[in-house]
């Protein structure tokens, strides 16, 4: 694995993280007949919060980000990204250990949606998530707090 790191993301981070999401979901979008490059983007501009986000990075360089969004009820882990070359080598399922570290600690559900058949349901069935719900694009899951 790849030495990594986060660090707090500010609103300069924003197209950056627009442009990996790009990237990122388009396999999935494109499967699933719902690719628009542009829409992809603005999707994500639109909503960015870097408050509750995080910009992952691998040799003091930007290669991710990751949201962990407080609710009433849950976190919510969204815009989780990783550069494609980095996928696989164990950086996201270490970037995903230490936020639900940081939420079991705090005895808080963590709920998240992910494209259908994306291979990164398998990363989030790994690390306890359950399904919750599917639809014909999204399938929201949840993972409960652990002692």
């Amino acid at each position: 694995m790849a030495d990594w790191g986060m660090r707090r993301a500010s609103a300069s981070d924003a197209e950056a993280v627009a442009d990996l999401r790009a990237v990122v979901l388009r396999a999935d979008l494109e499967r699933l007949g719902r690719y628009d490059p542009q829409r992809v983007r603005q999707r994500l501009l639109a909503g960015f919060g870097p408050a509750h986000t995080w910009a992952i990075e691998v040799g003091g360089a930007f290669a991710g980000c990751v949201a962990l969004r407080p609710a009433e009820d849950a976190h919510w882990l969204e815009h989780f990204y990783l550069a494609p070359r980095l996928q696989g080598g164990g950086i996201g399922s270490g970037v995903l250990r230490e936020l639900l570290r940081r939420c079991d600690r705090l005895g808080a559900r963590v709920r998240l949606n992910v494209l259908r058949g994306s291979p990164a349901r398998r990363l989030y069935e790994r690390h306890g998530f359950t399904v919750e719900t599917e639809g014909p694009v999204d399938v929201f899951m949840v993972r409960e707090p652990r002692r």
